[in-house]
């Protein structure tokens, strides 16, 4: 079914800043679509994790932000872009175990710090900038 993708498909969410009802729907919806177009489980499994984990840190630390899945036969990029504080220390971040979330975030079974290098080992391509006071941007392709 991938191969009647002629023209590349995208979805794009709106991820609202601390809307724990919510979080979630983006990253089951990107994996729903790859199911019914037939992508191989391998595939879909990264792509859900990788989603869920920005679509948490967009909950978590952002001031808001948008999740873009583009679905082309062979491929998915993903891209998330935040307004924010910005991660003063990437190195740092992606480091397992590193957080920066609050205590009540992490009483509420988050803030582990496994977001960031979860969505590295989920990417065949994986890019991070962030301007302090500006936001944050990840780009990730699984193929």
């Amino acid at each position: 079914m991938r191969d009647n993708i002629v023209k590349p498909m995208v979805m794009s969410y709106f991820v609202e800043k601390g809307n724990f009802t919510c979080a979630g729907e983006a990253s089951s919806k990107i994996k729903n679509k790859l199911m019914k177009l037939g992508f191989p489980s391998s595939l879909i499994r990264r792509v859900a994790i990788a989603t869920y984990e920005a679509e948490m840190n967009l909950v978590i630390h952002s001031w808001g932000g948008v999740i873009k899945a583009e679905i082309k036969p062979d491929v998915v990029c993903i891209s998330i872009t935040d307004t924010g504080p910005g991660i003063p220390n990437i190195d740092k971040a992606m480091q397992e175990g590193y957080s920066t979330a609050p205590e009540s975030i992490r009483e509420m079974g988050f803030g582990a710090g496994m977001g960031l290098p979860n969505m590295r080992n989920c990417a065949d391509t994986f890019n991070i900038e962030s301007q302090k006071g500006k936001g944050t941007t990840i780009k990730m392709i699984i193929r």
